[in-house]
């Protein structure tokens, strides 16, 4: 029988013959927090798979229940009580303002929360909530050629993030996150603006997700 444990963790059981893995055929019970049933697992007569790993049998497992509970294939880790996430609105208080900014980072780091969880997002503070402000937006040379001419430019994008987890305060910070965008510099920012922070902010949405969540 294999069992979900807190929808997350996998325990597997299996007969171990003297040199193989045996399974056999039949139904095997998956069950899940939110949901039970079966599946069944066909079997040929040679029930022996020789030195099958146990590694194997776990992610053929996983493949089954990958719409099951909170966990995702990216590794999420979320405490099983938390059912809500909120991502309040992230002001540009960067000295060069851009007018979209503010509002596509915001809705980029509210999608990759829906996107790769089954919270539910919600106004207010929920049991996962992420605050901040855009705190740099800026251009500069870099790449200095040897007539002191920048053969690069870079944009970089910085933001002051606060993550609050109700039920894992030891996973909670404050921190800054950046990331830039070089580009040659014959050509202008606004050439090359929309297209970097389309990147950039999917890049720091990443990085904030992977380190409230998943913290590999």
């Amino acid at each position: 029988m294999f069992e979900v444990e807190n929808e997350v963790k996998v325990k597997i059981k299996a007969e171990l013959g003297a040199e193989s893995w045996e399974l056999r055929a039949g139904s095997w019970e998956l069950s899940g927090a939110k949901r039970k049933f079966t599946t069944k697992v066909q079997i040929n007569k040679k029930q022996r798979t020789h030195k099958m790993p146990r590694i194997v049998i776990y992610f053929l497992l996983l493949a089954t229940l990958g719409g099951c509970g909170i966990y995702s294939f990216t590794g999420a880790s979320i405490p099983p009580q938390a059912e809500t996430v909120s991502v309040s609105h992230f002001p540009n208080d960067a000295p060069l303002i851009q007018p979209t900014l503010s509002q596509r980072f915001t809705e980029g780091l509210q999608d990759i929360f829906l996107q790769q969880t089954n919270l539910r997002m919600v106004e207010g503070v929920g049991h996962l909530h992420l605050e901040g402000s855009i705190t740099g937006y800026r251009t500069e040379p870099i790449a200095i050629t040897g007539d002191d001419r920048a053969a690069m430019n870079r944009l970089t994008i910085t933001v002051r993030v606060t993550f609050i987890n109700e039920f894992d305060p030891e996973m909670e910070f404050e921190r800054n996150f950046s990331r830039y965008y070089d580009y040659d510099s014959n050509l202008s920012l606004a050439q090359i603006e929309d297209e970097a922070i389309d990147l950039l902010t999917k890049e720091l949405a990443e990085d904030i997700f992977n380190q409230a969540v998943v913290n590999w």
